[in-house]
């Protein structure tokens, strides 16, 4: 049993946290934004256990769907399910198990939120799948991993949150919180495929980092550029002051930082860059959470 537990603790990247911190910051920082300040225990526990525990789902799906991909990869060929130390059915059932938990934490919210779980994920079941037919396969994993945003708001203000275009009192700023973020995921998944470009072109998997080819360094600035202006604009009625700004340019000079480690295009470089990146996030979310805080 305990080696059991051990390859299914490794199956969902329990000793990288790095995945989900990436999801978490953004969701929180949406959650504050909607709720105006601190947003209460009931909903902040939804979310970061939803978010842990849905990110772990997503690597189980993840792991099947590129089980023949990854034994040709070096970084990822010893994965359980491809080296065969998980059989796909346990992948499978460990997910379903971790995605029907997230499910019942989502219960204790209201009807909006639960239905836009639904779109979630179908979002996170598609992405593995659109490395074989999407160029910019990183984009589909943009929406993945920005869906938090406008269940937090949809959390926070019931049934207000509609799809862009329809009547409502606040959907305009998470889709919009939504389109920024996904830059930031575009710029640290473009990293994340640099490392593995050379095994995925003679694969034949698709990525931003191929798609981009030599332009790669320069639209992973132009995506943290995208991202972080955004989030300025949509953020600076908020009236956050200078913990917000604080946040802003600590989070632009990690950016900076991650474009000159990537800039030689080295694989542990690039892995790096890619892994720092939820300290960007951190950044961002600590401006936002103190600018609410010191707000009043």
């Amino acid at each position: 049993m305990r080696e059991r537990l051990a390859l299914y603790l490794d199956l969902i990247r329990w000793n990288r946290p790095a995945g989900w911190l990436l999801l978490l910051w953004p969701t929180l920082s949406a959650l504050w934004v909607a709720a105006q300040g601190w947003p209460g225990w009931h909903l902040l526990t939804v979310f970061v256990l939803g978010t842990v525990i849905m990110r772990s789902a997503g690597c189980c799906v993840n792991d099947v769907a590129d089980r023949d991909f990854d034994r040709h990869v070096k970084r990822t060929a010893q994965r359980p399910v491809t080296r065969g130390a998980v059989s796909v059915r346990e992948a499978l059932g460990l997910g379903a198990v971790l995605a029907l938990l997230a499910f019942c934490l989502v219960l204790t919210t209201n009807s909006t939120t639960i239905a836009w779980s639904f779109l979630g994920l179908l979002v996170t079941l598609l992405y593995p799948y659109a490395k074989r037919h999407v160029s910019m396969p990183q984009a589909v994993l943009g929406v993945a991993f920005s869906f938090g945003i406008p269940m937090a708001f949809s959390a926070v203000h019931g049934g207000e949150l509609s799809w862009p275009g329809m009547a409502s009192s606040a959907p305009w700023q998470a889709w919009a919180l939504l389109l920024g973020n996904l830059f930031w995921v575009l710029a640290y998944d473009t990293e994340y495929a640099m490392v593995d470009r050379d095994d995925d072109l003679r694969i034949g998997m698709k990525t931003s980092a191929i798609t981009l080819g030599d332009h790669d360094v320069h639209a992973v600035a132009g995506f943290y550029a995208l991202y972080l202006v955004s989030w300025w604009g949509l953020l600076r009625d908020e009236q956050l002051g200078w913990p917000f700004m604080l946040g802003l340019t600590g989070a632009a000079l990690q950016a900076l930082w991650h474009l000159h480690l990537i800039r030689g295009r080295q694989r542990e470089a690039c892995f790096q860059a890619f892994r720092m990146n939820h300290w960007l996030g951190a950044t961002m979310f600590v401006g936002v959470a103190a600018g609410y805080a010191l707000r009043g």
